[in-house]
């Protein structure tokens, strides 16, 4: 490794709080099982000047799908759970899904050509999203946003918390799909379904077949669906980088967001009804890198298996059909050169993407900036840690991974 290369992280990081592009943010990286380098910058609550810390508990969104993509494949390997089986064999609501493609407000479903898959709730194709983006959205996607709105007052503080898991499901059936199952990729609510799905097979809350079969078994301590009152103080703050142009010159100011978003809660102060499988989890970096280093290991971490290396070596070599990939490189211009299978980006044409990579690596991100990234060739795993509004991948953990590949030796 050039470890004089890798301080040029830290100045990334530094760069992106001075320009308030987010409050706080931390990096942790390891290379074949040890750590090479911890890194953080700025605050995890700008009012009481706390700063962003290595025990700073983060909300996933996103970066919870990974998660839930193990726990499904655990039952897979169980032989509880069949990549091709019909959703509606373990959820019997979604027997006769609706399709529309009509946009607007008004629509005319019709039955659904072929069932959804659980495949599909695994690769984003089972014809859900995540809402309403305007006025000439697909028809369903006008009735999710309701649900969302619903979601959101129901775990909103002092909500009634009523919405389970399960009840997710039953109402989200009952929405029309934007297309015919399989056809084509549509970022959603597909792993939400399928959290529901693993309560069914596993016979438990999706919560505790989580802590039972990867939480307690990795050592992640912190990584949870809310955040007891006893950790409460090391939960960041989430804020919005609201861009202003009005001097010709690009300049932010940071405002605090303290809305439920998809169903989650902002406080994380009780145990929600909706156990999210595609938003749900908080974690630290410690944790969420614990789980990193299992997949990065082929399955196993500090002597626990959770997956067998012929299931870990699947994650880094699925693809979309190509029919379908034309549609996800459409819709994520940014994730150019990647597929996506199991709930994760993975590196199809490592030469196209828009960053440095090998063949195989996987990972993903999340709303509020927090990114994963698992390359078993390089050895290399990445986590990042952040709390900014409509962040994703952003060029603050494209630009550090850049410089850990570049350090390579």
């Amino acid at each position: 490794m050039n470890y004089k290369l890798l301080e040029n992280v830290q100045s990334v990081l530094d760069d992106f709080v001075n320009k308030k592009k987010a409050a706080g943010l931390n990096l942790l990286v390891c290379k074949d099982g040890n750590e090479i380098g911890y890194w953080q910058a700025g605050f995890a609550d700008l009012e009481k000047a706390q700063p962003y810390q290595r025990d700073t508990i983060a909300r996933l969104y996103s970066m919870t799908k990974p998660v839930t993509a193990i726990a499904a494949m655990i039952l897979m390997e169980e032989g509880k759970l069949d990549f091709a089986a019909e959703v509606f064999r373990y959820l019997p609501e979604f027997k006769d899904v609706k399709v529309c493609t009509d946009h607007g407000r008004t629509g005319k479903p019709k039955t659904a050509s072929r069932p959804i898959l659980i495949q599909d709730l695994l690769n984003m194709t089972s014809g859900y999203g995540y809402g309403a983006w305007g006025d000439g959205a697909f028809y369903g996607e006008h009735l999710t946003s309701k649900l969302i709105d619903d979601l959101n007052e129901d775990e909103k503080d002092g909500g009634k918390n009523q919405i389970t898991t399960r009840e997710f499901a039953r109402r989200i059936a009952q929405i029309p799909l934007n297309f015919e199952p399989g056809t084509e990729y549509n970022y959603g609510y597909s792993a939400d379904i399928l959290g529901a799905v693993i309560e069914v097979v596993s016979g438990q809350s999706f919560s505790d077949f989580m802590k039972e079969r990867i939480f307690k078994p990795l050592a992640m301590n912190d990584t949870d669906f809310y955040v007891p009152e006893s950790k409460q103080k090391r939960l960041a703050k989430v804020y919005r980088s609201v861009e202003d142009w009005s001097s010709s010159q690009e300049k932010r100011q940071l405002q605090l967001f303290t809305d439920c978003n998809l169903g989650v809660q902002d406080k994380m102060n009780h145990r929600p009804a909706f156990e999210s499988g595609g938003a749900g989890l908080c974690s630290t970096a410690d944790d969420y890198m614990n789980f990193a280093l299992m997949l990065a290991n082929g399955g196993s971490f500090n002597g626990r298996r959770i997956l067998s290396e012929n299931t870990v070596r699947r994650l880094s070599e699925s693809r979309l059909m190509p029919s379908v990939q034309q549609t996800f490189d459409i819709k994520m211009p940014h994730l150019a050169g990647y597929s996506y299978c199991n709930l994760m980006r993975v590196a199809a044409n490592p030469g196209a993407c828009n960053v440095f990579t090998n063949k195989g690596e996987f990972g993903w991100d999340g709303w509020l900036g927090p990114y994963v990234s698992v390359d078993r060739e390089s050895g290399l795993s990445i986590v990042m840690t952040m709390q900014r509004c409509d962040s994703g991948t952003t060029s603050a953990a494209r630009c550090a991974r850049n410089i850990i590949y570049s350090s390579l030796s």
